[in-house]
């Protein structure tokens, strides 16, 4: 799926593309919406900047077995791929 923003919206969020994205992340992590390799994968970043970017906001880690079942079929997908 592809989203298209306005270039006016984006550059009134004061952001970067990059920043939008980590912000998005930020927001469905805290969610509980995306898990935190996924979170990390929409950030763009490798997973240890993500937890490092949650640990500056002082976003706590919800990280259960849903949460490492997910992530480890995401690395499994990878190493297939």
């Amino acid at each position: 799926m592809v989203v298209t923003l306005p270039d006016e919206l984006l550059q009134s969020t004061n952001l970067t593309e990059a920043e939008l994205m980590t912000e998005l992340a930020l927001a469905l992590f805290q969610r509980e919406r995306l898990t935190l390799g996924r979170a990390a994968l929409l950030a763009g970043v490798p997973q240890l900047d993500f937890q490092r970017t949650l640990a500056s906001r002082r976003i706590p880690l919800h990280y259960g077995i849903e949460a490492v079942e997910q992530d480890l079929q995401r690395a499994r997908e990878l190493a297939g791929a």
